[in-house]
């Protein structure tokens, strides 16, 4: 197969990249490094190094491929209440750059990296596909503008899509020194280096924490799901086990071995207090299900930490 993965250098991508050449999948990249990193890149896949933002860029990584995995976005509600036009052109006209591109090559399918922040704060938890959609931050917005925009092209137009709503990934890769890093790595980075992990809000809020390894399994099912069950569809991509951060300090402390004690500030903007999702359409359609557990995935992503900080 002939695959291209948008945002192939990031966390998750790369993740992506390295599964589909493993299947000995013919692999683009289309990353322009902003926050993904070269090194990343599987050295068997091609990389283009320009944004999802550049139409003509896009249209040349596309042409000819059958499936196109699209998880370049710009991340980070934080980012994106700073920043809500650079998060728009990235992640909309970005994405509607993707969809067009797609439309017009005759690819055969365009799997979209959507997100849980579509919910907002869902009232209905575990929050199944059918909740109310009400984002809280203009990247919430970007998703979701992202996500009808993938389930309408494939109403209006002979694609193929699929739209993965993430809850909370995190895995090796996924690195503590970035700009907007995520929990997990920060909160593992302070306790390695003997410092007060930081906790926006009093730390009872709760994520869905999903293993980096089990969302790549989820964009090879919906790449070959029958196209009856899951073309034009969302999907929640989580293992349905909300986590507190207190829950999860306490995790990562005993696999580092070190007590913890926290320093508590004020919530973030736009963050929720809850987010848990009901995957049972995943199951159903895509016949995809979580396999690493947080315990196991914190454990693997330990280990990942203290060998990339070593030295």
């Amino acid at each position: 197969m002939d695959a291209l993965v948008t945002g192939g250098a990031g966390f998750i991508g790369s993740h992506l990249v390295d599964a589909l050449v493993a299947r000995g999948d013919r692999v683009r990249v289309l990353d322009d490094l902003s926050t993904g990193l070269r090194t990343n890149v599987n050295p068997n896949a091609t990389l283009i190094e320009a944004s999802v933002a550049d139409a003509d860029a896009v249209r040349e990584a596309v042409a000819g491929c059958e499936v196109v995995f699209h998880l370049g976005a710009l991340g980070s509600v934080t980012r994106s209440v700073t920043d809500p036009q650079t998060s728009n052109l990235v992640n909309v006209d970005g994405t509607l750059n993707v969809l067009t591109a797609a439309r017009d090559a005759a690819v055969r399918r365009v799997v979209f990296a959507s997100s849980s922040s579509v919910y907002g704060g869902a009232e209905q938890v575990p929050t199944p596909e059918s909740a109310p959609l009400r984002p809280r931050s203009p990247y919430a917005i970007t998703k979701l503008t992202g996500d009808w925009y993938t389930r309408v092209f494939a109403e209006l137009y002979e694609l193929e899509t699929v739209v993965l709503r993430y809850f909370n990934v995190f895995g090796p890769r996924q690195r503590p020194d970035a700009t907007y890093a995520a929990v997990i790595p920060l909160f593992a980075a302070a306790m390695l280096a003997e410092e007060q992990p930081v906790v926006h809000g009093d730390g009872t809020q709760s994520r869905d924490f999903t293993y980096v390894g089990d969302v790549v399994a989820a964009n090879l099912a919906a790449a070959h799901a029958p196209a009856a069950l899951a073309s034009g569809h969302a999907f929640n991509v989580a293992p349905g086990a909300g986590t507190s951060l207190l829950e999860l300090l306490d995790g990562l402390a005993s696999r580092i071995g070190v007590a913890v004690d926290p320093v508590f500030v004020d919530p973030r903007p736009g963050d929720v207090h809850r987010s848990c999702a009901d995957a049972t359409a995943a199951r159903e359609a895509l016949g995809w299900a979580p396999t690493v557990s947080i315990e196991d995935g914190l454990a693997r992503y330990v280990d990942w930490i203290r060998a990339a900080t070593a030295g």
